[in-house]
Formats: C-alpha cells, structure tokens, sequence
C-alpha cells in the first residue's frame, strides 16, 4: 500500500511538471527487475498516456512554424493524439496528396520549460549532497544540459532516422519511419505513419501470432550492432518507442523504431574496451572483466559495475551469465543490493565516462522488456552479442595493421570464432528442438 501510494503520488507529481520530470518517470517505469512492481506498473502510463497539449496549442504550434492552418495543410487530423510523451505529442492525419502521416508536435511552452526544470533539478541535487555528503547524482544534471537540447530539435531527430535507417538496412525485420522534409521544422516532424503494438505487449503479440522469442532476438540484434559495431546508439527504446507488427504478406514480424532525438556516439577507444568487457563477462573471465571494468572508470567497484550491467548477482556473474537464467530469488536479490549500495552506486555513475551513462539507461529499458516478455538471459541474445564484439574487434585490429599478412590472420581467426558460435547456436537449437530429442533418445537406445 505505501509502494502503491508514494506511486500515484510519483506519476502525479511528473504529470503536474511535466517535460523533464515526464522523461524521468519514463525511466523508472521501465525498470522492472529492480523496483517493486507498484512503481513500474504505475509509471508504465507515462511511455504513451503523458499529459496533452489541447487543440488550440497544436494549432498555435503548427502555424508558427509551418505559416499556415491545419485545415490548409491536411484533408484530416485527428483530434486525439496517438501517444502523448515528455517533449511532444503525435498526430494522425491525411496530407492533401492523399498521403497518411503521423505529425509529431512539441508542447508549446517545453522549450523554456526545460531549463527551468534542469536548473531546479540542480538545486534540488546540491541539496541532497549537503544532507546526503555520500551521493553525488551532479552527473544528471550535466547530462540533461548536453542532451535536452538535442531532443528538443526534431530537425535532429530526423537527420538521427534517416542515418540509423541506412546503418541498419541490412535487417529487413526494421522499420524506421520515413521522414517529409517538407513540412518538418525544429518542432514539428512529419512522418510516414506507422502503426503496432507496443513491444513490451507480450498479449498483443499472442492475439497476432508474433513469436516473443524472435522479436526479443532481434531486438537484441539491433542493438548489439549499433552499440558495439556501428557505436550510433539509440537510447531511449522504452516500449512506447518500439513497436512490433506482422506483416500480411509477408507473414514476417516488423519492429518499428520511433523517437530518434536521443543519440549516444561512442568513441573508438570506449566501444572497444566496452566490447573486451562483454566478451570478458559471456566468458566469465574475472581478470579481463576487473581489467576492462577499471579501464571503464569502475576503479575497485568493478564486481558492482559487472552487477550493474548484467543486471546479474556477482555469482551468477562468476559463474558465467549465459549459464542459467535469473531466477526469482536472484530477482530479490539485485533489489535489496539495489537500495544497500546506493552510496557506491551513485559514486561509480559519477567516475564512468559520460558515454557509459546512456548506455546504462539503454540496458535498463531493454531489460525491462525482456522482463515484461519472460525472455531475459536467454542464449541467444548473448550469442548474438559476441558475435558483435567479434566482428567490432577484428575490424578496429586490422584498421590497425599495415601487414597483409597480419589482417589475412585475424579475418580467418574472426571467421574461426564466428563458426564456432554458429555451430554453438546449432548445438543449442537441437538440443530444445524435437528433432534434437529423437537424436538423442536414437543415441541413448544405441548405447
């Protein structure tokens, strides 16, 4: 009751403040495998069911900076907005030419808003620093500064679609919506429109005849080749800005990525320690992980930086993530480690590159839908990441290297390690398939 309280007051508060307080609340509803389920479930409102900017300020919007009325620019628009979020609201309608649109429009008053908000955030945390000398959250603030104004320019936000759409282009399980230059300003984005359910839906994908496991496999694609391959990551995957869809005639299921505003670009040295890390932690070497985790500005907090990342208990980090998957008990276990280190926790956010920050964010909203999909610590998203570090790796080495020889070398040690994941991943599919249970029931009768 008192979770279930100081929740709805929580959501009051961000619905009454809106803008960055929105994004904020956003943030903790996705972070299902650490708060209490009161917190998420509450919170969960603010990916989509936001507070609205009425009819007479999307029209004030529009007319600023497109120069002309609704009625003069769409044969329809609808009313109700598709999903409400921190910075602005969507829009169904119908352009002149027959096209059907989605029409992202920015709350009126969230440019001059935001920096009031950021400047009262930053009082409130020196605050807390004065009362609570241990936490140092001032990193919060920094962030907010650099990366507010980026989301607040959706000329941005649509030159972000188009570059990842490119990037990605290899995987025709994506769909990013495509952008009208035409009629887009710095707050107003016009795009293709796109519709699905929200990824996090586990009965929407059920009534559908869309396969969790498959959407949470690719989902775990696309964002190990952006993190570790492409180092052009999109950081704010909560489930109102991924949605999934099956295509009719294909029969294929579609993930469509929304919300390009917020992009973290890691550097070279970075995504090459990040990945070492990850290929360290899947193979549950101790050294490289102490090794890279301290490169990473972990210092001697790397066992809860290990924590932090896997989302993990260091024994289960110990004995190897992909081992085992989270068990309820181990679920228990992060949270209260959650509340017990909070001192330590917020000191290693405040030594971690600013790079690393996002990408925290990141892990905690993909996690939270896998959690709302029961499909966390399966197998094959950790495949499909070392996969990634392999490929990351053996590119930046043989940028490196001026010898034939020496990059003819690590092409075919890249091209050894690649199969033998392959030959892993088949191992493993026979192993839960039927086909794989007659082998060896055949074998065990042979015996």
């Amino acid at each position: 009751q008192v979770h279930l309280r100081s929740a709805e007051r929580l959501r009051e508060l961000c619905c009454a403040n809106r803008g960055t307080f929105i994004k904020v609340g956003q943030h903790l509803g996705a972070l299902d495998y650490l708060l209490p389920e009161e917190y998420t479930r509450t919170l969960k409102v603010l990916h989509s069911q936001a507070p609205q900017s009425t009819r007479q300020e999307i029209e004030q919007v529009i007319r600023e900076d497109l120069g002309k009325e609704i009625k003069e620019l769409f044969v329809s628009f609808e009313d109700t907005p598709l999903g409400a979020a921190s910075l602005a609201q969507v829009h169904k309608a119908v352009l002149q030419d027959g096209r059907t649109v989605a029409v992202k429009i920015q709350h009126p008053k969230v440019q001059a808003q935001s920096s009031k908000d950021i400047l009262l955030m930053e009082v409130l945390l020196l605050v807390v620093k004065k009362i609570f000398p241990d936490f140092e959250f001032m990193w919060l603030v920094e962030e907010a500064k650099k990366n507010l104004p980026l989301e607040l320019d959706f000329l941005n936000e649509g030159r972000n679609a188009e570059k990842v759409a490119h990037m990605l282009r290899n995987f025709d399980f994506l769909k990013v919506p495509r952008i009208y230059w035409e009629l887009s300003t710095r707050r107003v984005l016009l795009m293709e429109f796109m519709e699905g359910g929200q990824v996090n839906d586990r009965a929407y994908m059920e009534r559908n005849g869309i396969n969790v496991n498959e959407i949470s496999r690719n989902l775990g694609k696309l964002y190990s080749e952006m993190i570790f391959v492409n180092g052009f990551v999109h950081c704010d995957p909560h489930p109102g800005n991924v949605l999934v869809k099956k295509c009719p005639a294909s029969g294929k299921a579609h993930i469509i990525l929304l919300d390009h505003g917020l992009y973290q670009v890691l550097s070279e040295s970075f995504r090459m320690d990040y990945c070492r890390l990850w290929q360290a932690l899947i193979k549950a070497d101790m050294k490289r992980v102490q090794k890279y985790s301290q490169r990473l500005g972990a210092g001697d907090l790397y066992p809860l930086f290990a924590c932090m990342l896997t989302a993990r208990s260091w024994e289960s980090v110990n004995r190897g993530i992909d081992r085992s998957p989270v068990s309820a008990s181990e679920d228990v276990e992060i949270r209260s480690n959650a509340a017990a280190y909070l001192p330590q926790i917020t000191q290693l956010l405040n030594n971690v590159p600013r790079q690393m920050l996002l990408l925290l964010k990141t892990n905690d909203l993909l996690r939270g839908i896998e959690s709302a999909l029961h499909t966390r610590a399966s197998a094959s998203s950790f495949l499909n990441m070392s996969r990634c570090c392999i490929r990351a790796v053996s590119t930046y080495q043989r940028s490196k290297s001026h010898s034939l020889y020496r990059r003819a070398q690590i092409s075919l040690t890249e091209a050894l390690s690649l199969w033998q994941i392959n030959l892993y991943e088949l191992f493993l599919w026979l192993k839960g398939s039927q086909l794989g249970n007659w082998v060896i029931a055949l074998l065990s009768r042979m015996h």
